[in-house]
């Protein structure tokens, strides 16, 4: 029935479609399997792309000519740039998503690729012959074979429910958990936990006092995530802000006795940084309220996502609570909130190109890794899929490094450090964040994307547009001068120092008060040339400009990196034998197996010290 996949990838959410769309994209023979094809894609929580640091790893995907952020882009609802009002670096887009839309935009991308095949069943287990991945066993009992495997299992693998006591079977609300899978792994050797994750209520917009809430609109001009000129939907919906208060809370802890995470139901860890609403006010009791978004789903539905309320208290008191938010008095509630608990495999099981240590050709990609997020499962998918296709053709393994991309840093931390909670990227996990920034995702990646065969000559024609009007505007502005009297009347109006002296545009952008907007309104001459350039060819110059050295200095950090990224270690290298380093450094050492210096120095646990030991005996 079946013929012979390049690749089969399990799971189709978002880490699945971007494995299979990449590895398809460069010419496999790929099947999509999952257990619904009528939820591909599906947003299981908030309908939304992007944010800090998540914003970023969109376009980083979009750059090397993943999906992402071309179906954002079709399906967004609302734009926004998030701290605009700090430097660059911290600059992240987050657009709120048509989840109907979303969901059937990826349907038919994936559609459109004509070596891409689909299947709706439950994998019950891996195919393994002479240690490698060579197919899949279905619960309908069929075998289907291929080179490779990448296993995007989500939050499905033993998944269990929780609402208050009630505890069912489940890989999200309405579908049921994957079983068979953890079982034949940790029976091969590999180490399994168990994670938490959980979604707020949904309630009915038509229900909701807006009279009450703080309304949040998009951004005036908004951007988008692609880097391709992408058709975007006209109308832009808000957003909305409220609070919770002391009367919510002492409702909520009336259910305490009831809450699965207080009595010890569930065992595993949730997420830091997006914890419960029960979990917020019992951290942090001082706190009189706590900030509630409320988020439409979709144009074509009246369901709105109750953001900062994600529970799994009893239904009763979810709703109770709820009606005590201003705003939400005689609110009604389509959905309850739920806690999920699901099986993953600690990531430093993995190589960087995310294939398994202990079988060949078996790839692990998004929360089964431990992570959390949309975008964070995207970019592992795009990276398994590409890995994939690469290492069953015998072409060279595809790494980003942590100063290349913060797909990089999220993969790197994962092989290296592990997770023991859900892991989430945020700007401050990245060393190089002034170099990894979302304008500038394009110039980094694209041109690797296109070498891979995934980025389009025109996206590589845009980047090589971009950057070469960035430098002539930049050239520009070191080689054009300005006299006092020219200057002194915008200056003066904008408060900022008069100059008494001939000076170059390039030192009067330099000052923050100043935009290139500035330049042009004080020179006739630079506003003629900057007319002939791009809005990006323009940012780039001026971000150029003002954060210069910062830049530099970060570049040169790079390069002393990648010196030690140089430094290979065979991969049977008898770490026991160092007598000299810590015990932990050893089992740390040998556990992980680092292909190179730079990434044992990353290992939790191993020193500088050990690692001049490690450089010593590689006669280094």
């Amino acid at each position: 029935m079946f013929q012979k996949y390049n690749l089969i990838v399990v799971g189709g959410g978002h880490a699945g479609c971007e494995a299979a769309a990449a590895a398809a994209n460069m010419g496999g023979k790929v099947l999509l399997i999952t257990m619904n094809l009528q939820t591909i894609a599906q947003m299981s929580c908030n309908p939304a792309m992007g944010g800090v640091a998540k914003g970023q790893i969109v376009r980083e995907i979009d750059a090397l000519g993943g999906l992402s952020g071309i179906i954002s882009d079709k399906t967004t609802i609302q734009f926004r740039m998030l701290n605009k009002s700090k430097g660059p670096a911290m600059w992240s887009p987050r657009c709120q998503s048509d989840r109907v839309q979303f969901a059937a935009e990826w349907r038919m991308a994936l559609e459109n690729i004509d070596n891409l095949d689909f299947w709706q069943d439950m994998v019950n287990s891996i195919i393994i012959e002479g240690n490698k991945a060579v197919g899949v066993r279905t619960a309908m009992g069929l075998e289907i074979r291929s080179d490779a495997v990448v296993l995007t299992n989500g939050t499905f693998l033993n998944g269990t429910i929780h609402i208050g006591r009630k505890q069912f079977g489940g890989g999200r609300t309405g579908e049921k958990a994957s079983h068979g899978i953890t079982e034949q792994l940790t029976e091969l050797g590999f180490e399994s936990g168990r994670m938490k994750t959980g979604t707020p209520p949904r309630v009915d917009e038509r229900s909701v006092n807006f009279a009450k809430i703080e309304e949040q609109k998009g951004d005036e001009n908004p951007e988008s995530f692609s880097y391709l000129n992408i058709e975007r939907p006209k109308i832009q919906r808000s957003c909305f802000i409220t609070y919770t208060n002391e009367e919510v809370h002492d409702i909520l802890r009336t259910g305490f006795d009831d809450s699965p995470m207080f009595s010890g139901r569930i065992k595993g860890l949730g997420p830091r940084y997006c914890p419960s609403v029960e979990d917020k006010i019992n951290r942090f009791a001082d706190k009189d309220k706590h900030q509630i978004f409320l988020e439409p789903e979709s144009l074509s539905t009246k369901e709105m996502y109750v953001n900062g309320f994600s529970t799994s208290l009893p239904e009763n008191i979810q709703y109770e609570a709820l009606r005590k938010i201003p705003g939400f008095e005689n609110i009604k509630m389509i959905r309850p909130g739920y806690a999920i608990e699901y099986d993953f495999f600690p990531p430093t099981q993995l190589k960087r190109t995310l294939e398994t240590k202990l079988i060949e050709n078996l790839y692990f990609a998004g929360q089964i890794n431990g992570t959390t997020g949309y975008e964070e499962a995207a970019s592992q998918g795009l990276m398994a899929g590409i890995n994939a296709f690469l290492k069953i053709n015998n072409r060279e393994e595809f790494i980003l490094k942590r100063n290349e991309a913060y797909i990089g840093v999220l993969i790197d931390d994962l092989v290296n450090k592990g997770t023991d909670e859900p892991y989430r990227m945020f700007t401050s996990r990245a060393e190089y964040r002034t170099l990894l920034r979302q304008d500038n995702a394009d110039v980094r990646l694209t041109p690797k994307g296109h070498a891979l065969g995934l980025a389009s000559n025109e996206r590589l024609k845009n980047v090589e547009e971009k950057v070469r009007g960035g430098e002539e505007l930049f050239a520009k502005l070191n080689n054009t001068k300005i006299e006092p009297e020219d200057a002194n009347i915008y200056l003066d109006k904008i408060g900022s120092s008069q100059i008494t002296e001939k000076t170059t545009l390039y030192k009067l952008l330099k000052r923050p008060q100043i935009t290139q907007d500035g330049i042009a309104e004080m020179s006739e001459e630079y506003r003629a040339f900057k007319n002939n350039y791009s809005a990006e060819s323009i940012e780039q110059a001026e971000i150029k400009v003002k954060y210069e050295r910062y830049i530099e200095k970060e570049n040169e950090l790079a390069m002393k990196m990648d010196r030690l990224e140089e430094l290979n270690i065979n991969p049977d290298f008898d770490y026991h034998s160092l007598l000299s380093i810590s015990i932990e450094a050893r089992q740390k050492l040998s556990k992980i197996k680092p292909s190179t210096i730079g990434q044992a120095g990353r290992i939790s646990g191993v020193s500088p010290s050990d690692i001049s030991v490690l450089l010593v005996k590689l006669g280094r």
